[in-house]
């Protein structure tokens, strides 16, 4: 297949998405003609569900529960819905799992093809901004019921400091203070942030308070998994610092959720 060649002034420059766009592969194609024909023959999708994040002194945690429901039932139990975005970002999807996992690599390709063609980082910001116009080019296929609503943070390399951002389905982008949680626990997890968060918290401070957070989402939602010591499965914890991205190992996500369980129980909670 050769290389695609454009005129000077149709160049796409170091946007992969209008790349892919221009030369007829856009990935925001709609599945069908409208979102009642997906209605009508009672279609469903795996759905992921609760992600939270909040700053603490030197960057910013997020974590994600494992479950991904399809209407009633356990789709999954061991999805993965936290990811690094680049070396400075982390990214987690709530929505439709399998389009917003798509979405996912889609941007994290964006973001290396930009450092490539323009040979710097892009901005913590224009990062942002990239994942939004990617929601609002998805705005067709989320009108069909295939909605993705991400959570985005990382490490502001000008500002020195975590930021975080959140999306409406139309593209929309937020900046939060200090903390938010996005799903169908999102609520209870943001509660419980609220609750329990402090300035300059230390990291692992933090971590306990994420995964706290996505514990008490879970025991109110049932969209959202809690740790499940019987099968091993535990959260999936990441944080970004000036140092970049770096994910908690399934051993250390144990002995926090261990951690979690065991002051509950010991304040008489875990009935």
């Amino acid at each position: 297949m050769a290389l695609p060649v454009f005129e000077t002034r149709e160049d796409p420059g170091p946007n992969f998405v209008n790349l892919l766009v221009r030369s007829g592969a856009s990935p925001f194609e709609p599945l069908c003609a409208s979102g009642s024909e997906l209605s009508s023959k009672g279609m469903t999708f795996p759905h992921g569900t609760t992600i939270a994040a909040l700053r603490y002194a030197d960057g910013i945690v997020m974590a994600g529960d494992r479950r991904a429901t399809e209407g009633n039932f356990i789709a999954h139990r061991r999805i993965e819905k936290v990811f690094a975005a680049d070396r400075y970002s982390v990214v987690g999807i709530a929505g439709a799992a399998g389009p917003a996992v798509e979405m996912v690599r889609l941007f994290q390709t964006q973001l290396e093809h930009y450092e490539k063609v323009e040979g710097v980082n892009l901005s913590l910001e224009g990062k942002a901004n990239q994942l939004s116009q990617m929601i609002r080019a998805n705005l067709s296929m989320a009108m069909q019921g295939l909605v993705i609503v991400p959570l985005f943070a990382g490490w502001d390399l000008q500002r020195k400091t975590g930021r975080i951002f959140t999306y409406d389905v139309t593209g929309g982008r937020y900046e939060e203070v200090a903390y938010h949680a996005i799903g169908s626990g999102g609520k209870d997890a943001r509660t419980t942030i609220k609750l329990g968060i402090k300035e300059e918290m230390s990291r692992t401070d933090a971590v306990s308070l994420a995964i706290s957070a996505l514990y008490e989402a879970a025991d109110e939602d049932s969209a959202t998994g809690g740790p499940d010591l019987i099968r091993g499965i535990y959260p999936i914890v990441a944080t970004v610092d000036r140092t970049g991205f770096s994910k908690l190992t399934d051993t250390e996500v144990a002995a926090a959720s261990q951690a979690v369980i065991t002051l509950k129980r010991s304040a008489g909670e875990a009935q």
